[in-house]
C-alpha cells in the first residue's frame, strides 16, 4: 500500500528530563504511524506514542551506528510512503546539531510533506539545571554554541574565535577534543577562566565537574566524566557557587 499523503514530522525530545518535552511534541507522537528515535531520547517518552505505531531505534550506542545517515533518510521515505506519518524523534532540538534540517530536505525531495516541532536544546537547559546562566548582566552579554567535532572529526575553527571573546562558550560533542579546547584558551591567557562540564544533564545520572581552564583536565580524570557531556566556559559558571553560598547563608540566618 502506498499512502497518497506521506508525511515526516521532526520532533525535538528535549535534553533528557522527560518533563521537558513540549505538549505539541506529545500530540504529534500520539498521531504517529512510525517513530524513528535516537539514543539520546529518554525512553520514557516512548510511552506517549500511539501504541499501534512502529518503533525503530536508529541511534548510536557505544560508538556503533545502528543505521548510517543515508539509511535513515531512505527509511524515513520508505516508511512514510508505506505507512503514512513518520515521526523522527531526536534529543534536544533537531535544528541544533541534530541533522533535522538535512532529513527534512531529503524528505521534501522525495515527495513527503514535512513539519518540525522544536525541542528544548541541551545547550540551554543543561547549564540552567545547574544554575549556570549563559548570560548575566556584568558577566556575559552573549554566548556561543559550538559543535566540538565537525563532520571531518576535527575541532571546529569557531572555538578558536570564541576563545578570543568575552562571551560564554557552550561546546557540544567536545569531550574528545577537550585538551585542544583547553590549549586554545590557554593561548589567550585565560588560564583561570571558570569551566563546567556536565554529563547526562537533566537526568538522574547527571554529573558535574567545575574547574578552570588549567585544572579541568584533572577534574575530568578525577570525576570520571565522559560523553554525553556539555562544556561551558565563562565567568557565568561562578554564578552556581555564588547562588549556593547565598542559599547557605540564608539558611543559617533562618536557623538563628
Amino acid at each position: 500500500m502506498i499512502f497518497k499523503n506521506p508525511k515526516l514530522t521532526v520532533v525535538g525530545a528535549g535534553p533528557g528530563d522527560v518533563d521537558l518535552i513540549t505538549l505539541k511534541a506529545i500530540k504529534v507522537l500520539k498521531s504517529a504511524d512510525v517513530v524513528l528515535y535516537d539514543a539520546l531520547v529518554n525512553e520514557e517518552l516512548l510511552d506517549f506514542i500511539n501504541p499501534k505505531a512502529e518503533l525503530v531505534f536508529v541511534g548510536k550506542r557505544r560508538g556503533c551506528y545502528r543505521y548510517q545517515q543515508e539509511q535513515i533518510n531512505d527509511l524515513i521515505v520508505a516508511r512514510a510512503k508505506s505507512k503514512g506519518h513518520v515521526v523522527r524523534l531526536k534529543g534536544g532540538d533537531p535544528f541544533i546539531f541534530g541533522r533535522g534540517a538535512e532529513e527534512m530536505e531529503f524528505a521534501v525531495k522525495h515527495g513527503l510533506e514535512t513539519a518540525m516541532v522544536p525541542g528544548i536544546s541541551s545547550s540551554l537547559a543543561v547549564p540552567a539545571y545547574q544554575n549556570i546562566p549563559l548570560t548575566k548582566r556584568g558577566s556575559a552579554e552573549s554566548f556561543w554554541v559550538i559543535t566540538g567535532t565537525t563532520k571531518d572529526h576535527k575541532l571546529s575553527k569557531d572555538v578558536a574565535l570564541a576563545s578570543k571573546s568575552n562571551a560564554t562558550v557552550v561546546i557540544l560533542m567536545g569531550m574528545g577534543k577537550l585538551p585542544e579546547i583547553v590549549n586554545l584558551f590557554q593561548k589567550e591567557g585565560k588560564n583561570d577562566l571558570p569551566i563546567a562540564i556536565i554529563q547526562d544533564g537533566t537526568t538522574i545520572r547527571e554529573k558535574i565537574g567545575i574547574g578552570t581552564v588549567d585544572t579541568i583536565l584533572k577534574v575530568v580524570e578525577t570525576q570520571e566524566l565522559s560523553n554525553p557531556a556539555i562544556i561551558v566556559l565563562g565567568e557565568v559558571v561562578n554564578h552556581r557557587a555564588d547562588l549556593l553560598d547565598v542559599k547557605q547563608q540564608y539558611s543559617k540566618e533562618l536557623a538563628l
